[in-house]
């Protein structure tokens, strides 16, 4: 019995490594940036030696790469429901409240991203032009769809698939004023929820998909 559940236990303690290998480099890439960022200061920040992230991730940019795209595989299952909606309502709202807990628990992980952007994507650009630029495609179709079938108002899909990703990710990447104008204090459950049901009557009235 016990020899049968060693590749078991192996096999957990590898995933644990790799989750707080993951989960400490989203927070130091997010602070320093993959510049500054190096491979001693995420072990140090996960608690394991250094050769460790070695023996998992061989380099700083495969490291890096993933945690982009983790967060970005994240951001691809909350849209999992607005693929299958009926319609702009239920899909938008569905997505948005799934994009807002998103930056409520991973807010390191779209900072990443962010960072990553607003520097013309040095490490990930060629997953901009593929990964997401096959995503955004689908999507503005469906949109189109919906548009075509009367069910929200004819506007530029991508221009509101920009704003949906602004709005939702500002949470994350912007928590840091927005808890300064909340008096110091981070958002309560009550006040996520209103935050959540306020974006939703602004953007759906906004593209006429309301009831």
């Amino acid at each position: 019995m016990p020899q049968s559940k060693r590749p078991n236990s192996k096999k957990e303690r590898r995933l644990e490594n790799e989750k707080l290998i993951l989960s400490a480099a989203e927070k130091v890439f997010a602070e320093a940036g993959f510049g500054g960022a190096t491979m001693q200061l995420i072990a140090d920040m996960a608690g394991l030696p250094k050769a460790n992230l070695h023996y998992y991730f061989p380099t700083k940019e495969s490291l890096y790469r993933q945690v982009v795209q983790n967060i970005f595989q994240t951001w691809l299952q909350a849209a999992d429901i607005f693929d299958a909606a009926e319609g702009p309502e239920e899909g938008i709202g569905a997505y948005i409240d799934a994009k807002m807990e998103i930056s409520r628990r991973h807010p390191a992980g779209s900072k990443v991203w962010a960072s990553e952007v607003m520097h013309r994507a040095p490490v990930i650009q060629d997953y901009l032009e593929t990964t997401l630029m096959e995503w955004t495609d689908g999507r503005a179709k469906i949109i189109d769809r919906w548009i075509s079938e009367g069910r929200m108002a004819p506007i530029n899909p991508r221009h509101l698939l920009y704003m949906l990703w602004a709005t939702t990710q500002h949470y994350a990447d912007f928590g840091h004023q927005i808890e300064t104008l909340n008096g110091g204090e981070a958002l309560t459950d009550a006040q996520w929820e209103d935050a959540k049901t306020s974006i939703k009557q602004i953007i759906l009235r906004g593209i006429g998909a309301t009831g």
